[in-house]
């Protein structure tokens, strides 16, 4: 879910922050990699976070289309983290 109203996005920043766990299923998409962003820098160190995904880290890249902003998001989530592959 996109939120493309910046008084939305600051309630549902807002109601993220009040979470003590977040699962994310996420397909990976280019116009949602600023948002993952945010939410992901948003629960570093602070928060529980679980993210599914079919897309092997190397794959990101292509989808969220930033190399640099992909690494961001990435060193965040194995910071700290516990992998499950399947």
């Amino acid at each position: 879910m996109f939120y493309s109203y910046s008084g939305k996005l600051s309630r549902l920043i807002k109601q993220l922050d009040r979470l003590d766990l977040l699962i994310l299923d996420i397909p990976l998409l280019k116009e949602g990699a600023e948002l993952l962003f945010q939410v992901i820098s948003m629960c570093y160190e602070n928060k529980s976070l679980v993210i599914t995904t079919n897309l092997q880290f190397g794959q990101w890249n292509h989808v969220l289309g930033d190399p640099i902003l992909t690494e961001a998001v990435i060193d965040r989530l194995i910071h700290h983290s516990h992998l499950l592959l399947f």
